[in-house]
């Protein structure tokens, strides 16, 4: 259940940080609606790596748009290539 303060609660920020826990934020509120999320720093760190993740596909799909796609045979091929070239 994910725990919702006002921020207000922030006078006594330890108790509010006393419920950060991984997969477990606290939302705080300001004048009853959502305005920040207090996130243990895996869930964090989570976050901007499936961003980057995002970030990076969205680029091939962009660049295989615009420049074409690689087949599956080639793909294998180059990273063989590579493979046996730091051996």
């Amino acid at each position: 259940m994910p725990a919702i303060m006002p921020v207000s609660t922030l006078r006594s920020y330890t108790e509010v940080l006393d419920d950060v826990r991984p997969g477990s934020p606290v939302f705080l509120t300001k004048n009853g609606h959502g305005r920040y999320a207090i996130l243990d720093m895996a869930d964090y760190d989570r976050l901007v790596a499936q961003r980057d993740l995002i970030s990076e596909l969205e680029r091939g799909r962009i660049s295989g748009e615009s420049e074409g796609w690689i087949n599956s045979d080639d793909v294998r091929a180059r990273f063989a290539k590579r493979a046996s070239d730091a051996e």
